[in-house]
């Protein structure tokens, strides 16, 4: 579909007009002729989401009614829904070529636009690269009305947010097969914009990240370890550092994932797509800030070679960690990666993971955890949150959840209670970085949609992508 801002007046006759309203609206603007049909032969009542196709009337015009609810109790961020649910529908209008919708009802018309032109993008999206027969989709035009000048960088923005959240979509719903290190270092290396940097197993060595190494050995596929840089054409406000885990396959190692906790591994490289669908629009967005992509790369997989519970292994700032499960893989391939940031100078330093199970089981899959030594970052990045339509929860990291994780042989142990799990993660992850303005972010839950819900589609989420490139351009 294509997705197009123009303003109404300059909008060519279409197919079909979109009109929101209220509860409470008697849609003044419309033919007598057309709300009498509405109100007294159909009986529409604008309960949010509720959608009414008039596929006839008076002036020869086709409409779709959407409902936003009662206006006392409406928020702006639920029309990235309704952006979602017009396009889903729109998809099985076969006899619409052409749409119009404006944001007449809505008094603040850009958040509006940001809103529902992100909630359209999402839904325009399909995975559908392994399908013999690909699902018929009409070609069809939806403009969206603008007002002022103003509106064409709010669209743009939301366009390249999600074209970036697709691209991690992509990345994620491809099987293991397609995407393990060597491809997420090959898809680095091809963006347009973007200074990039992969080191093999040799040079991993060298730089002495035997946390990393550790995780990877077992597979057949060597790791990488991926720095991208974005370098605007100013002076940078700041430079920030983005880490995203990529594990390409987590079958828990030596100790090895049941079947059914196994079969969606491949989503555990989400973080990693998640900063590289970043750094793809990143020339797009063109911010004033300096980004550094940061990748450690690798599969966790049981073999002759694969590290053993007992074994310890050395970060790369030599602190020794004594492997107590080998299933918590992922803040060992961060560890070492935070160790790497920590070098750069950089201001502030983000890292988002699929890390551990137990953030799933405190917040479910619509909420993401945040932790961070920088109350004012942690602040700022779950209001992000808020705006780009992802929600976080701050969980607390105190210095009783390293208590479990420590050990008589080494400075630390990878795990150890199952309680606070998600915490305990986090303690051990902040004993690789010196930075004090420091966030992780545990997409456990929300890194994958088992069932269609608001504007997302089942399948990969792309999480964090929203929130980043929110909390990047402000």
């Amino acid at each position: 579909m294509e997705i197009i801002l123009k303003k109404c007046e300059e909008t060519p006759k279409c197919d079909l007009k979109i009109m929101m309203y209220f509860k409470e609206s008697t849609l003044d603007k419309l033919d007598d002729s057309v709300r009498k049909i509405i109100f007294e032969e159909e009986k529409i009542d604008g309960k949010f989401c509720s959608m009414f196709y008039l596929p006839y009337s008076p002036n020869e015009q086709k409409y779709l009614f959407v409902g936003l609810g009662e206006k006392d109790k409406f928020d702006i961020s639920q029309i990235r829904e309704i952006g979602s649910k017009v396009v889903q529908k729109l998809k099985t209008m076969k006899n619409i070529s052409t749409a119009r919708v404006c944001f007449c009802a809505i008094e603040d018309k850009q958040t509006a636009l940001k809103n529902f032109a992100q909630g359209a993008f999402i839904a325009d999206y399909d995975f559908d690269k392994y399908k013999s027969e690909k699902a018929e989709s009409p070609q069809q035009t939806l403009y969206i009305g603008k007002k002022s000048e103003d509106d064409n960088q709010i669209f743009d923005r939301a366009k390249y947010t999600i074209e970036a959240m697709n691209y991690a979509r992509d990345l994620i719903n491809e099987p293991a097969c397609a995407v393990y290190p060597e491809i997420v270092a090959q898809k680095a290396q091809s963006l347009t914009g973007i200074e990039t940097r992969v080191y093999n197993k040799q040079q991993i060595e060298e730089m002495k990240m035997g946390a990393f190494l550790g995780v990877g050995q077992g597979s057949i596929h060597e790791p990488k370890f991926i720095h991208m840089k974005y370098t605007p054409n100013c002076t940078p406000k700041k430079k920030i550092a983005i880490i995203g885990k990529s594990i390409t396959f987590d079958a828990g190692g030596l100790d090895l994932k049941p079947p059914a906790s196994m079969r969606n591994m491949k989503e555990d490289m989400s973080g990693s797509a998640c900063v590289l669908g970043i750094m793809s629009v990143l020339p797009k967005l063109c911010p004033d800030v300096e980004v550094h992509g940061i990748i450690a790369s690798c599969e966790n997989m049981p073999s002759g070679k694969a590290y053993k519970p007992g074994d310890v292994l050395t970060a790369k700032n030599g602190k020794t960690i004594e492997v107590d499960n080998t299933d918590a893989e992922g803040r060992l391939t961060l560890a070492d990666a935070l160790c790497y940031a920590d070098e750069l100078g950089v201001d502030e330093i983000i890292d988002i993971a699929t890390l551990t199970g137990a953030c799933m089981v405190a917040l479910g899959s619509t909420c993401a955890g945040i932790f961070g030594t920088n109350q004012t970052l942690v602040d700022t990045l779950i209001d992000c949150g808020k705006k780009g339509g992802e929600k976080m929860w701050q969980l607390p990291m105190f210095d009783d959840y390293f208590e479990p994780l420590k050990s008589d042989i080494a400075d630390m142990k990878n795990s150890g209670s199952r309680y606070g799990g998600a915490s305990g993660a986090a303690v051990f992850l902040s004993k690789f970085v010196k930075n004090e303005n420091w966030a992780h972010i545990d997409i456990a839950g929300t890194a994958f949609v088992q069932k269609s819900s608001k504007e997302m589609l089942k399948g990969a989420a792309g999480a964090g992508v929203r929130t980043l490139c929110e909390y990047i351009m402000q």
